[in-house]
């Protein structure tokens, strides 16, 4: 043997990668926690409250960082870990879960704490594996990596030997092998065929109303100029999915809002006139597409995507495009041609845009107390510096930051919830890690801060000088309209104890866990809260109070 043990291969091999953070509950990997520190002190080890919290930092590591995102936990807490990776794998996001694992020599013996996990991490990963052997540390690492950065990305999951990965302190002769083309996200760009995207440009040129909606594959990609130049050169207005919000700033004239269900109405209305729809990196989900009513089903498409699973998924398609989104993109518009004249169709979208903006600016400017959550979201696409990353909880803080806020510049990054309300906190701590020059800010609301509220004490151990804006209307009230319907529109007392919470100042207890705390109970303070806040040099909470009687407009599909 040559005295090497596994930890030093995984901490070389995590080094080689590039990895700069780790997101662990202990007691994990302890002899690669040490040597981390002995020999590559520049990777973090980032010690969580909660594994959902560990595998949602290193989701927002990811988004953000283009790079695989690491999290660990040992055996008890694999479930929550592998809870934790629904996230990203609803979001498309490469994340690496590492767990400790039942040991040969004990299993169905009744170990204290041991209980089969591997099968829970089945459904949300691509690649579910066992290491019982240090030796195939070096290969199932790699395999790790490729399998979560190609393709369409996603989380993998390896289960270490012992539980609290005690493999890693067994003496192996294998070598820490790395593959840096796999250390990011795309890290193969399969390169389109000219005939397919002529027949895709063909169809675009014959269509009368074509519209593009840009996904979360276009901002991996890291595609957003192409995407805004492959438009601009056709006159196609572009909707995005909230996964692709960040692909073109909603202040570019041809930029029609987020579409789906939490959506934008002009962008609704712009996707459902549509005579061809191009998918560029959009699986076509049912939050994408408000469960397939928009466009309608039947509408003529064509689609762009890297993972050939995903064409043709849920709309029949004229042609398609197999191929890296950017590479794509930009070889469109190296072929493309004049496009044909559509002035009218411009006018529509434009008269569209203008009528919604007109409608809501109101509520957008309101001077209303409590203060509307509208005001939030336009204070937030006013004041976010250039570089800025957005990160949005799902429920109503999705709904008003896809309805009402706009980023307003490429160098904006906006990261959203896909589906696991509590997530924004904890995925901002992560992105802040991944780009701490970038400002960084998380909406959420107070229901979404309650599931983590402990990870604001881990960003002030940490330094993780991370804005959190928290819509607090003491509920959860994305819940009122269905409660109404559920007590026949005469709801009671009792009833609303369903979706009210008592009226918490979290000013305060981020001031009592070393944060800086400010609260806002008038919309003329918005403002100076946020540049208060973003000169503040440490971890900030600011307590929006709001009404609870405002709920979100519901989304149209024509």
């Amino acid at each position: 043997m040559s005295g090497r043990t596994g930890a030093h291969v995984v901490a070389d091999m995590l080094d080689g990668y590039g990895v700069s953070h780790l997101f662990l509950v202990p007691a994990i990997l302890r002899r690669t926690l040490a040597e981390l520190e002995r020999h590559h002190p520049h990777i973090e080890r980032v010690v969580t409250h909660g594994e959902k919290a560990a595998a949602y930092m290193a989701d927002g590591y990811a988004r953000v960082s283009g790079r695989p995102g690491l999290a660990a936990a040992q055996v008890v807490g694999a479930l929550n870990l592998a809870a934790g990776l629904r996230e990203p794998f609803l979001a498309g996001a490469p994340v690496i879960a590492l767990t400790g694992g039942r040991s040969p020599a004990t299993q169905f013996r009744r170990v204290y704490q041991e209980v089969d996990d591997r099968p829970a991490f089945d459904p949300v990963t691509k690649l579910n594996a066992v290491v019982d052997d240090a030796g195939r540390l070096p290969d199932m690492l790699r395999q790790a990596f490729r399998v979560a950065t190609t393709g369409a990305p996603g989380p993998v999951h390896l289960q270490i030997r012992g539980n609290e990965g005690q493999l890693d302190a067994d003496e192996t002769d294998a070598e820490a092998v790395v593959e840096p083309a796999f250390a990011r996200v795309p890290a193969i760009r399969p390169a389109p065929d000219d005939e397919s995207v002529r027949t895709v440009l063909g169809l675009l040129n014959a269509a009368v109303r074509p519209v593009i909606v840009a996904g979360g594959g276009v901002r991996q990609s890291r595609a957003g100029a192409e995407l805004v130049a492959l438009a601009e050169a056709l006159g196609i207005p572009v909707a995005t999915s909230a996964n692709g919000k960040d692909t073109i700033p909603g202040t570019h004239p041809l930029s029609v809002g987020v579409v789906g269900s939490y959506s934008r109405e002009c962008a609704n209305q712009v996707v459902a006139r549509a005579d061809l729809v191009c998918f560029v990196g959009t699986a076509t989900g049912g939050m994408t597409t408000h469960f397939w009513a928009v466009p309608p089903e039947g509408t003529p498409a064509v689609q762009i995507d890297i993972e050939p699973s995903h064409l043709g998924l849920n709309y029949p398609l004229r042609a398609f495009v197999a191929a890296d989104a950017r590479l794509a993109l930009a070889r469109m518009l190296a072929l493309a041609e004049t496009p044909p004249d559509r002035a009218e169709w411009r006018a529509e979208v434009d008269h569209l845009k203008a009528a919604w903006r007109s409608r809501y600016r109101e509520v957008l400017t309101s001077d209303a107390v409590p203060i509307r959550p509208e005001r939030i979201a336009g204070e937030l696409t006013a004041g976010l510096p250039g570089d800025a990353v957005l990160v949005a909880d799902t429920g109503h803080a999705g709904m008003w930051m896809a309805q009402f806020h706009d980023v307003t510049s490429p160098a904006q990054s906006y990261l959203r919830s896909a589906g696991h309300l509590g997530w924004a906190f904890c995925a901002g701590v992560g992105a802040k890690c991944a780009a701490p020059e970038r400002p960084v800010v998380v909406f959420t609301g107070d229901a979404g801060l309650y599931y983590h509220l402990g990870e604001i004490e881990t960003a002030v151990r940490r330094r993780v000088n991370l804005i959190t804006v928290v819509n607090n209307n003491h509920g959860g009230n994305q819940s009122k309209r269905g409660f109404e319907r559920a007590y026949g529109g005469r709801p009671t007392d009792k009833s609303r104890e369903l979706w009210t919470y008592e009226d918490v100042d979290f000013a305060r207890i981020a001031e009592g866990m070393g944060a800086l705390g400010i609260r806002v109970d008038k919309p003329g303070d918005l403002a100076p809260a946020l540049n208060r806040a973003l000169e503040a040099g440490r971890p900030v909470v600011i307590d929006v109070h709001t009404d609870i009687g405002v709920v979100a407009p519901l989304p149209v599909s024509s």
